[in-house]
């Protein structure tokens, strides 16, 4: 046996100890499984918010409850909140006895609230939507507890920066076993975001893992393949112009991708939410499901970004776009893919994947790269025209290394002076009223950004972007002592303010701003 290959055996030995300690999910989810009780409870409002539900774990097997309702709920005397109190208990809220002392560096801050954001599978409720996994695994905090897929590379790097790699191994472990189990990264560990993925960003957490000894990222490669797979279903049938699932086949043949739901029903963690955008078009309301879903998966969920020309959600025709960072993500996993399966002695597929690697970068620099615009910017398929609008995606080619040095020169030039703002790097330019428009910052977008741009060179933007991140941080936590899951950087002078807009009100924690925050905290210059 090779060494290769016995790394791969005593790997599949791990994982199989691991699956005989898990138990088996329920892949039903909530509007499944409670059907017209569900509806109703959604509708009703029961919950102030729609996500409250659909976490909450059934006190008694849950057919008996629908049966129970079935039987009861025409009665006169009938009260729906009451018997969804006494069937169902709502997640406990994790508001733990830890305060910050804003004395204390931002740093030690963030190391302390690692253990404070862990969630362990021995604590799961029976039954409820909580997919299991293995080991231990780091939620983002305040409504969101569970793991989230792309928010967790982010919230990876801080463990890194911390020290914590024992919280590495663990979800590293926890996302090879979603794979296994799945066939793919759900959106988050629940049932009712199985339908769906997030930013395919597995690559670059094994390289992470590798990089800090955790475990060698050939052992991940049949995963890689497996995800691989699983974004690029049904794409060799396509002929030109055509479209199934994640994948768009392009005029010139070329094969690039999109986001996707498998469903076309209404969100069951934003039930009535998107109840009431469809409500509000004039389209099918099916059609306006699916691209809502489709937003979610994206991990923009929401912004102009895949709207219409007014940016009202009502427009929203995310499965109608090929985005520029969804596609970048897609090349770094062929190209690992590549060198991986070279690593592992299989040159066939080594070649295979450094062809489709080559191809897909081609076709970003056809399709997504506007001379014009000196950016990259995302495509829309159905209209056959480059969508006019700014967005900090523009970075992914840079992070993932496939843009020319003159590409990222002028990407540079474009970021700093259309999206560069007091407290970092905006979304977009545009006010919507959605989170992932201005005025709100995110980390994730801040370390593509950063690191994009040091790594060809432009480190006095990269240092530039960093301090302003840097700085909005540090004042909402020397004021506030805590950190948010996004913020307004549009304000210079008036002290740093959390974001706002969305589905739901800001939230604390917070995930993979505490990653991003340590990391950048840790290397001065991000290179």
């Amino acid at each position: 046996m090779t060494e290769t290959t016995d790394l791969q055996a005593r790997d599949s030995e791990r994982q199989q100890a691991r699956l005989a300690r898990v138990a088996p999910a329920d892949t039903l989810t909530p509007a499944d499984r409670y059907q017209e009780l569900f509806v109703a409870v959604q509708i009703g409002r029961v919950f102030a918010d729609s996500k409250t539900f659909v976490d909450c774990a059934p006190r008694i097997d849950p057919e008996r409850i629908l049966e129970a309702y079935r039987a009861r709920h025409a009665m006169p005397d009938f009260d729906l909140a009451a018997f969804v109190h006494e069937h169902f208990q709502p997640e406990p809220a994790h508001d733990s006895e830890y305060v910050a002392d804003r004395d204390r560096p931002l740093a030690e801050h963030i190391d302390a609230l690692w253990d404070v954001l862990t969630r362990q599978p021995r604590e799961h409720p029976v039954r409820s939507s909580l997919l299991p996994l293995p080991n231990p695994y780091v939620v983002p905090g305040g409504r969101f507890g569970e793991m989230y897929y792309w928010d967790s590379y982010f919230t990876m790097l801080g463990l890194a920066a911390s020290g914590r790699r024992d919280l590495l191994r663990h979800m590293a472990d926890n996302f090879a076993y979603l794979i296994d189990s799945c066939g793919h990264v759900p959106n988050g560990n629940r049932s009712y975001y199985l339908s769906r993925s997030q930013p395919p960003v597995f690559a670059l957490m094994t390289e992470l893992f590798e990089r800090e000894g955790v475990r060698e990222a050939l052992a991940y490669l049949p995963r890689l393949r497996r995800e691989h797979a699983f974004w690029m279903d049904g794409g060799d049938e396509l002929r030109p112009g055509e479209v199934h699932r994640h994948c768009v086949r392009m005029e010139d043949g070329v094969l690039l991708n999109r986001y996707w739901d498998d469903r076309d029903t209404p969100r069951e963690e934003s039930y009535l939410e998107d109840v009431s955008t469809a409500r509000a078009c004039d389209r099918p309301a099916h059609e306006v499901y699916r691209e809502l879903r489709a937003g979610a998966a994206s991990g923009w969920d929401f912004s102009s970004r895949w709207c219409g020309g007014d940016g009202a959600l009502t427009s929203i025709r995310t499965t109608l776009i090929v985005p520029v960072d969804l596609n970048s993500f897609l090349h770094k996993l062929e190209e690992q893919i590549a060198e991986l399966s070279l690593a592992a002695g299989d040159d066939a597929a080594a070649a295979d994947f450094a062809r489709r690697a080559r191809d897909r970068r081609h076709a970003i620099d056809r399709w997504l790269w506007s001379e014009a615009d000196d950016a990259y910017l995302d495509y829309d398929w159905h209209d056959g025209a480059p969508r006019p609008m700014l967005t900090a995606a523009m970075a992914t080619p840079l992070y993932v290394g496939i843009a020319s040095r003159e590409q990222a020169a002028r990407v540079a030039t474009t970021l700093r002076t259309q999206l560069l703002q007091a407290g970092g790097l905006a979304t977009t330019r545009n006010l919507s009223g959605e989170q992932w428009d201005r005025p709100n910052g995110w980390a994730p977008l801040q370390w593509l950004g950063i690191l994009g741009l040091a790594d060809y060179g432009e480190a006095a933007l990269a240092a530039e972007i960093r301090r302003r991140w840097l700085a909005t941080v540090g004042d909402l936590y020397r004021s506030e002592g805590k950190l948010v899951e996004k913020y307004d950087i549009s304000a210079a002078d008036d002290g740093a303010h959390g974001g706002g807009g969305g589905e739901y009100p800001l939230q604390d924690g917070f995930g993979w701003t505490n990653g991003v925050t340590r990391m950048l905290l840790q290397q001065p210059v991000p290179l």
